[in-house]
């Protein structure tokens, strides 16, 4: 059964975001994770804890314990810190489950 995690971002510098999901993509994929949805939204209309979601997507794992692992990954927190950090406002996780 896989595990998936539906997540809102406020995405402020684009490109420096496209560079995040460029270097991640790779380490996700090793994995066995991916990208089941990806959405750019244009305005909020609801948020339980206000500010605003501009990228909307479906994560996808084997299981958890694989999604923890790739959380944890060194590389992983690498590119997140040198790139995610500094073009992401506000991180909402929507909801985890197991498909």
């Amino acid at each position: 059964m896989s595990y998936e995690m539906t997540v809102g971002l406020d995405v402020q510098d684009a490109a420096r975001y496209a560079e995040y999901r460029a270097g991640m993509t790779p380490i996700l994929e090793a994995y066995g994770g991916g990208f089941r949805y990806d959405f750019e939204v244009a305005r909020t209309l609801r948020k339980e804890d206000g500010g605003e979601i501009n990228r909307v997507f479906v994560l996808r794992f084997p299981d958890r314990e694989t999604k923890e692992k790739f959380f944890a990954d060194a590389a992983y927190l690498a590119v997140r810190e040198e790139y995610f950090v500094s073009s992401v406002g506000d991180v909402s996780l929507i909801a985890e489950y197991e498909g």
